[in-house]
């Protein structure tokens, strides 16, 4: 009895002694390392690094630009089944201790006693986690450990349990780009927290410990038995019970690796956006955490990349096929290994036979059958792996072509049949304006091994396409703001990351052309009904060679009406237009309406478009023209915010239009919103008057193509510049100013015309943007009245003569009711010279 009273008394003075030693061991620590230790405050103000994203007007994603993948949650936010296979993964008391667990520092001390420095499995609970994580470097030694241990008792003095959890949930890494759980449950299976299964939920828990060892992308069979062994310990832990356990036991590995998928596709407006942030934000743009709202419209966007798209693929359609991308591919990974033997490459490709030896058998593991075709094709399906869908064109390796018929592999090992009706408008290509024969049958088109393109059209049949030889543009402008409202800068962005919209300076042609007669029609000098002679006109440049424009159609109508000559885009009408307007005046009242007059050519070329203009500086222009007259800017940046609960670092004050304002109003209320009203730079008059001019081009000139929207308040011009090189068509409404461009990169002739290769790409886009909208005609300003004149002469009638046709005018600039000598007048006008360098321009 006096024996167990004695070792009683020892126990228990042996555990106040360690007791004491280690409060004094701690003591003493903290007194040593607490001067060098990090602030543990910074932690409630710490900012994780999280991607910079791109976003449309209404809140759509267009694009994410950053390294770490992150989507950083509040506690509430966590599923309490992820909380509990966390717990039961990384620290089971978590919620019980003060950030140090006994058991777990036991461990760490005899693994320090028996490595002799080096920390092994860590003891780490999830504070001490978070502490290592944020405040500390990765090494594992002693010095490390203690710090670790002081930082997390004082971080539990500070923050509370789910301030901590928070942290820790948010920080960890878990493969594959993914920083914090959020971001895992989109990488590895594309949906929100609380749409993941348990299963999922403990396959996620279990990747902080080795994200790459237990990775269910990169070893599912450990993967899987880490999870399984995190459901065994959230039934033994009572967070579950055995038949919630035996459920999701069972459950098979679903993992698949997700890349962030924008929900609308702007990858030349996300590009424009990031570089935005860098240049604004510098090397923080990408970890920042900001936000970026554009003006997209998410609706329009698809529209104009879809218009854009179809309208390339039918121009490219009309001259001809110019071949596969690839032809006679090996059908399988042996096959291709041979081959490259065979053409003396071994050495060039590997250092030893031991590493040859190794291709050879993992190309016979790579076999690969598909239903419906005899043989291994294992390497037709890593070319089409490897080979990018471009816009709605999707890759296709040819398995055979049979009488008018062929058969195509694709992605995802689908067999696809192509009839004749999807095969007989591949006519071989020549020149722009030139194609051969017809061809016979498909294995003239292309054979076995060759690797296409394919296209699906809307009744659900497939036909042969190919990548497009042309690009384009298509910008769509809020006139009102100056918002753009959609950007397509080319076919796809994957295939070419050259702006088009913003970087392509390209001539204008004749959708210049009505800046030119608005600049007449602004100074009163002239007038729709204006007659000027279309006839022939020699002029000497600037070198002493003569310069002899013509029109497009090679013919000459005489004296025609200003109306007219801007419907049939008659140059010689507006070369003498310009001659009688004067160069200088133009070019100032073009610098007024918003021209850079760097680009503008100082000669009579100017009046056929010969400027180098983009097409979002030529969209603007036109949206000048849609709200009445006043010079708007383009913009496209709304918002520039900050965090997941954002603070708005920028926002957009665009100046706006404001047909109802009193001359000299500086600002406007719009859905109790105050703007800056933009400067009015053009007469409302002479605006109205030009407008109801570019009418009669869609109704009776070159723009008729447009009358298939059935809508009388579109107007707009078509253009085409010298040698058929670029094709435009430029439009508007009073709600959407749209501009359509059609070249080659290499400014090489598209042999098409602007109503050709431009217009109906326009129509598919404004066919759609407008439906279910009604009509908006502008208002007719007080100062423009209609009288009649006489269709030869341009001179108003008086009301006792009879005929005659209807025409509006300025009520302060009427022509004269003078009869006048037309024919002599225009004689006159001819024998006027010009100089200055030119270039004739359809």
């Amino acid at each position: 009895m006096k024996f167990l009273k004695t070792l009683t008394f020892s126990v228990l003075w042996l555990l106040v002694s360690l007791t004491s030693a280690t409060l004094l061991a701690v003591a003493g620590a903290a007194l040593y390392f607490a001067p060098g230790l990090p602030d543990v405050r910074q932690l409630e103000d710490f900012e994780l690094q999280t991607p910079l994203r791109i976003y449309t007007r209404d809140g759509k994603l267009i694009g994410e630009f950053g390294e770490e993948r992150r989507m950083p949650v509040e506690f509430d936010e966590i599923p309490r089944g992820l909380v509990q296979a966390l717990l039961a993964a990384e620290d089971a008391s978590y919620f019980d201790h003060h950030g140090v667990a006994p058991k777990g520092l036991a461990r760490a001390a005899f693994e320090l006693l028996e490595s002799g420095g080096d920390i092994q499995s860590g003891g780490s609970t999830i504070t001490m986690q978070v502490a290592r994580n944020y405040l500390l470097t990765l090494d594992r030694t002693y010095i490390r450990k203690v710090r670790e241990i002081l930082l997390s008792l004082e971080m539990e003095q500070i923050l509370d349990k789910q301030d901590i959890f928070e942290l820790y949930v948010n920080k960890i890494f878990l493969g594959h780009r993914a920083y914090g759980i959020a971001a895992a449950a989109e990488v590895y299976y594309d949906r929100p927290l609380d749409e993941l299964t348990l299963a999922q939920q403990a396959m996620i828990a279990g990747l902080p410990k080795a994200p790459s060892a237990f990775n269910p992308l990169a070893n599912a069979e450990r993967a899987l038995i880490r999870r399984n062994w995190i459901l065994i310990r959230m039934r033994d832990l009572g967070y579950i019970d055995q038949a919630t356990y035996q459920e999701a036991v069972q459950e098979p590995v679903t993992a698949r690796r997700h890349i962030t998928q924008a929900e609308v596709n702007a990858d030349y407006v996300a590009e424009m956006a990031r570089q935005f942030a860098v240049d604004r934000f510098k090397d923080k743009a990408y970890t920042g955490g900001y936000r970026i709202t554009t003006t997209l419209d998410s609706e329009l966007q698809p529209m104009a990349r879809e218009a854009l798209a179809n309208g390339l693929i039918a121009y490219d359609t009309r001259h001809g096929w110019r071949g596969p991308e690839e032809t006679d591919i090996p059908r399988s990974l042996a096959e291709a290994q041979e081959r490259t033997e065979r053409r003396g490459l071994e050495e060039e490709l590997s250092e030893s036979p031991e590493v040859m030896e190794t291709a050879r058998q993992a190309a016979e593991r790579s076999q690969i059958s598909v239903e419906g075709i005899d043989g291994d094709v294992s390497n037709w399906l890593q070319v089409l792996e490897r080979t990018p869908q471009l816009g709605p064109l999707q890759p296709a390796v040819v398995i055979e072509s049979e009488g008018r018929e062929m058969r195509v592999l694709t992605t995802g090992q689908q067999i696809v049949t192509l009839d004749w009706e999807g095969l007989d408008w591949a006519r071989p290509y020549r020149s722009p304006r030139s194609r051969g024969a017809s061809p016979d049958n498909a294995a003239q088109i292309a054979e076995s091994g060759a690797l296409v393109r394919i296209l699906q059209q809307e009744d659900g049949s497939w036909r042969l396409s190919q990548q497009p030889d042309a690009e384009g543009s298509l910008v769509v402008m809020e006139p009102q703001t100056g918002a753009i409202l959609a950007l397509q800068a080319g076919f796809d962005f994957d295939a070419s990351k050259f702006n088009r919209a913003i970087q392509a300076r390209r001539q204008a042609g004749s959708i210049f052309k009505p800046f030119v007669y608005l600049a007449g029609l602004d100074s009163g000098e002239v007038n729709p009904a204006t007659v000027i002679n279309d006839a022939p006109v020699v002029m000497q440049d600037g070198s002493g060679e003569m310069w002899r424009p013509n029109n497009s159609s090679g013919d000459f109508l005489g004296p025609t009406r200003l109306r007219v000559g801007l419907a049939r885009s008659r140059n010689l009408v507006t070369i003498r237009l310009l001659q009688s307007l004067g160069l200088s005046n133009t070019l100032e009242f073009l610098e007024t309406f918003g021209f850079n007059p760097e680009r503008l050519p100082n000669g009579l070329s100017l009046a056929l478009g010969s400027a180098s203009l983009t097409p979002l500086e030529m969209t603007q222009a036109y949206a000048t023209l849609a709200n009445g007259g006043f010079r708007v800017q383009p913009w496209f940046i709304q918002r520039v915010a900050r965090g997941e609960q954002p603070t708005i670092l920028e926002e957009a004050d665009p100046m706006v239009a404001c047909r109802d304002c009193a001359p000299g109003q500086e600002t406007t209320r719009i859905d109790g919103k105050t703007y800056r009203v933009a400067p009015r730079v053009a007469d409302p008059a002479a605006v109205y008057i030009l407008r109801d001019m570019l009418r009669e081009v869609v109704e009776n000139g070159t723009a008729r193509g447009a009358l298939a929207l059935e809508r009388s308040d579109i107007v707009g011009k078509t253009g085409t510049t010298n040698d058929q090189r670029d094709a435009w068509f430029a439009g508007f409404n009073m709600d959407l100013a749209t501009t359509v461009w059609v070249g080659k990169d290499d400014n090489s002739p598209t042999a098409e015309y602007g109503s050709q290769a431009a217009l109906p790409i326009w129509v598919d886009f404004m066919g759609r943007a407008l439906e279910g909208r009604p009509e908006r005609l502008p208002e007719r300003p007080d100062a423009v009245v209609e009288r009649r004149v006489d269709p030869d002469s341009g001179r108003l009638l008086s009301e006792s003569q009879g005929g005659g046709i209807s025409e509006i005018f300025r009520a302060d600039h009427l022509p004269s009711q003078q009869p006048r000598r037309v024919e002599e007048e225009i004689e006159q006008e001819s024998g006027s010279q010009g100089t200055g360098s030119y270039e004739a321009i359809f």
